[in-house]
């Protein structure tokens, strides 16, 4: 999996830029606010068709521009792939891939596995448990469109039992067998998906580990942890023990939607009780672990973008990741860095080709 290369049109700071690619490393080097960040969530956009770092999809537009365009083309497979994607304001958005339009975009999810280390990531440990969430769904969906789907319908249904809760506290009436069905199907694809979800993280969390103590050098033990309501009980039964608070509060309160990780070190949270440095090692190793499980499963690496990592490390630990990115289980990756000097001699450690690009 290589992207050879990127056209930028109108996309956050950029009126119109091209790059292209080197297969192995690609650095890009400048001072803050220049749009090093805004290539890789290019990049990011064009494998989940949506902005890594802002949801609101019309604000991805150049200042004073009506329209953005991010292209890239891939090799997979000894195949040229044509990415695009594409926004006009008040209009839906648009991804193509080889001039075809998607008429659903999670048909393209997994398509182009990626995987992001970033300085948002720490939004993971410090907001709450729907980022978590996220980050499971994320993985899980790169490499299984099944869940995927559970995954909308179990939504879909649970924003319609929410607004039926709100129907009967407005209309201080209630009806049990319409709820029923609602209880049912929720019951149905949350089961499955909490099956899905402890079969991942049983996978998952060995994984994690393996990379977190080959970062820190066997430092400190870190732990992950899943945190489900459906440990205690089936989701039917809690659907139904928990009616009259769900009425109360006019919205679920039990699911499969409330699911959490829980992360520790030396028995610990890491919130609470990690420093900067090992917070940021948790997080890298908690990615590389996502690396490791998509290639596992895709059989593709996936490609690695490194925004801004090597702030807040000791230099052991920046030592211990470019050892753990030299090596063959790699494909093709990105780094920003706001120290050219410092990225340069960094890669010059390892054994690949590379290209910087320097933006001003």
């Amino acid at each position: 999996m290589i992207l050879q290369s990127l056209s930028l049109l109108n996309y956050k700071n950029f009126d119109s830029q091209n790059f292209t690619f080197d297969h192995k490393i690609n650095c890009f080097v400048g001072a803050n606010g220049i749009g090093k960040t805004n290539v890789l969530d290019a990049i990011y956009h064009l494998s989940f068709g949506k902005s890594y770092f802002n949801p609101i999809a019309s604000q991805n537009i150049k200042h004073g521009e009506d329209f953005f365009v991010v292209e890239g083309i891939f090799e997979k497979d000894n195949r040229e792939e044509k990415i695009l994607v594409s926004l006009k304001k008040s209009q839906k958005k648009i991804i193509k891939r080889n001039s075809k339009a998607y008429e659903r975009f999670s048909e393209h999810v997994g398509f182009i596995p990626l995987v992001i280390i970033s300085p948002a990531d720490r939004d993971l440990i410090i907001e709450g448990s729907e980022t978590r969430r996220k980050f499971i769904d994320s993985v899980i969906s790169q490499s299984d469109k099944n869940y995927l789907n559970l995954l909308i319908n179990y939504n879909k249904v649970l924003q319609q039992r929410n607004a039926l809760l709100k129907y009967f506290a407005l209309n201080n009436t209630f009806n049990a067998q319409t709820l029923e069905i609602y209880n049912e199907q929720l019951h149905t694809y949350g089961s499955e998906i909490f099956t899905i979800r402890k079969a991942f993280l049983e996978t998952f969390i060995p994984i994690f580990k393996t990379r977190y103590n080959a970062i820190s050098n066997h430092q400190e033990p870190v732990h992950l942890s899943y945190k489900s309501d459906l440990f205690e009980n089936d989701l039917d039964s809690l659907l139904k023990i928990n009616i009259n608070k769900d009425k109360a509060l006019q919205y679920t309160s039990v699911g499969i939607h409330k699911d959490d990780l829980s992360f520790e070190i030396d028995g610990f949270p890491i919130k609470k009780f990690g420093s900067q440095g090992q917070q940021k090692s948790f997080l890298i190793a908690l990615k590389l672990a996502q690396f490791d499980f998509i290639k596992q499963q895709s059989g593709f690496s996936p490609i690695l973008l490194l925004d801004d990592i090597f702030d807040k490390l000791d230099e052991n630990r920046v030592a211990q990741i470019i050892a753990l990115v030299n090596n063959k289980n790699f494909g093709q990756l990105f780094i920003s860095d706001t120290h050219a000097d410092r990225t340069e001699a960094i890669i010059k450690q390892v054994h690949q080709s590379y290209k910087i690009f320097k933006l001003e």
